[in-house]
């Protein structure tokens, strides 16, 4: 099985997993500042739950594509929405 490593925890999860599940069922620090009550609970909608991937994940969809290309965010920087992603494997 995958682990997530986030915030200097590591978590084991299912492979299929929804990244966010995994992030806030382990009570891990997925949000900070007026996000954390100020956020789409997962719905793809806001982009507060932007992280740095590392192993394998779902492709980006569409909807994703076009969220994290708006402000604040920047395609660039190469984040993904951790609500959007599936994990698949840790490495």
């Amino acid at each position: 099985m995958p682990f997530v490593h986030f915030a200097g925890q590591k978590v084991e999860c299912l492979p299929g997993a929804n990244l966010r599940t995994v992030l806030v069922r382990a009570r891990l620090p997925l949000y900070n500042g007026a996000a954390r009550a100020l956020h789409c609970r997962g719905m793809g909608a806001c982009g507060t739950c932007a992280v740095k991937i590392q192993g394998r994940v779902s492709e980006p969809t569409e909807l994703e594509r076009v969220r994290i290309s708006l402000p604040p965010h920047d395609r660039e920087r190469g984040l993904r929405r951790a609500c959007q992603v599936t994990v698949q494997d840790d490495d």
